[in-house]
C-alpha cells in the first residue's frame, strides 16, 4: 500500500479545516437562498397552505406593482443621499479627530454613541423628535427661527424622507468616521510637514497626501454602507412602518411587509431576488473599482 505524500496530507488537511465551516456557510446561505428562488417560482401563500408553480408571473407582477416601483424609488434616494452624507461628514469628523487638541480621547469615546444604540430604540425616541405637537426638532428650529415652526414631519411625505435619512445618517457617522481614522493613523506626519514647506495649503494637502492614503477605505466603507443601505429595515421599521402611504418603504420593508403581513411568501421571495440581484450588480461594481484602485 503507497503511503500518502506530504501533500495530499495538507491538502485533506486543509479539507478538514475549511469543510465546516462550508457546511454552516451552505446551511445558513446557499439553501436558503435556493429555496428562496424556488418560492419566487411559486403561488405561495401561508394562509390557505397552497403552493402553485407560476413561473415568472410574480416577477412580472412586481414589475407593475406601484409598491413596489416606490420601494425601489424610496430606497435608491435613501442608500445614495445617506450614503453621501455619511462619507462627507465621516471624512470631515475624523479630520477633527485626528487633530490634536484637548479632551480628544473623551470626544473620541463618545463619539460611537449614537452607533452604539440600538436602531430600533433610535427609531422609537426618533418618532417622539419629529412630532409635530411635542417634538424637539420643531421646538428648536421654533426657537431659531422666533417663531411658531409646526411642521409635520412624519406626516410630510418629503418630511418623513427626509427624517428617515437625517437620523440614518446622524447615527452611522461616527462608525464611519473611526473607520477612517484608523487609516489616517498610518499618515506620516513628515508627508505633511514637507508639503506645507513646499508652500501647500491645507486643501492641497488633503487631495495630495491624505485622499491616496485612505480612498482604499473610502471605497470598501462605501460599498459596505451601500449594501446595508440596501438592506436597511429596522430603522424605517421603527420610525415610519413606511408610511406616509409607503413613501418610506424600503424594498427590504416592503419584502418583510408581504411575507410576514400578507403572508404571500411566494411574492415576497420574487422581491427578494430582485434585492439580491441589485446587491450582485452594486457589488461587483465596487469590487470593480476597488481592483482599478489597486493596480
Amino acid at each position: 500500500m503507497k503511503k500518502m505524500s506530504m501533500g495530499k496530507k495538507r491538502v485533506l488537511v486543509a479539507w478538514a479545516l475549511v469543510l465546516p465551516a462550508l457546511l454552516v456557510r451552505g446551511a445558513t446561505i446557499i439553501y436558503p437562498m435556493i429555496t428562496t428562488a424556488w418560492y419566487s417560482l411559486l403561488n405561495y401563500k401561508m394562509i390557505t397552505q397552497t403552493k402553485k408553480f407560476v413561473g415568472f408571473q410574480n416577477y412580472a407582477k412586481l414589475l407593475k406593482d406601484p409598491g413596489v416601483q416606490e420601494s425601489i424609488r424610496f430606497t435608491l434616494i435613501f442608500t445614495i443621499i445617506s450614503v453621501i452624507l455619511i462619507m462627507t461628514l465621516g471624512i470631515m469628523l475624523a479630520l477633527v479627530l485626528n487633530v490634536k487638541f484637548k479632551g480628544k480621547k473623551f470626544l473620541r469615546s463618545i463619539v460611537l454613541i449614537p452607533w452604539a444604540m440600538p436602531t430600533i430604540v433610535i427609531g422609537i425616541a426618533a418618532q417622539w423628535a419629529f412630532n409635530d405637537t411635542y417634538g424637539f426638532v420643531n421646538d428648536l428650529f421654533s426657537r431659531l427661527s422666533q417663531s411658531n415652526f409646526n411642521f409635520a414631519w412624519l406626516v410630510n411625505p418629503a418630511g418623513a424622507q427626509a427624517a428617515v435619512i437625517i437620523v440614518d445618517v446622524w447615527k452611522n457617522v461616527p462608525f464611519f468616521a473611526i473607520m477612517v481614522l484608523a487609516a489616517l493613523q498610518s499618515v506620516s506626519l513628515e508627508l505633511y510637514e514637507s508639503a506645507a514647506m513646499d508652500g501647500a495649503g491645507a486643501v492641497k494637502r488633503f487631495f495630495a497626501i491624505t485622499m491616496p492614503h485612505i480612498k482604499r477605505v473610502l471605497i470598501t466603507m462605501g460599498l459596505f454602507f451601500t449594501l446595508w443601505r440596501l438592506t436597511s429595515f429596522d430603522l424605517v421599521y421603527a420610525m415610519t412602518q413606511g408610511g406616509p402611504g409607503a413613501k418610506t418603504s424600503l424594498i427590504s420593508y416592503k419584502i418583510t411587509t408581504e411575507a410576514f403581513k400578507n403572508l404571500n411568501y411566494g411574492y415576497a421571495s420574487a422581491i427578494s431576488m430582485m434585492l439580491f440581484l441589485i446587491m450582485v450588480i452594486v457589488a461587483g461594481g465596487g469590487m470593480r473599482l476597488q481592483k482599478k484602485i489597486d493596480y
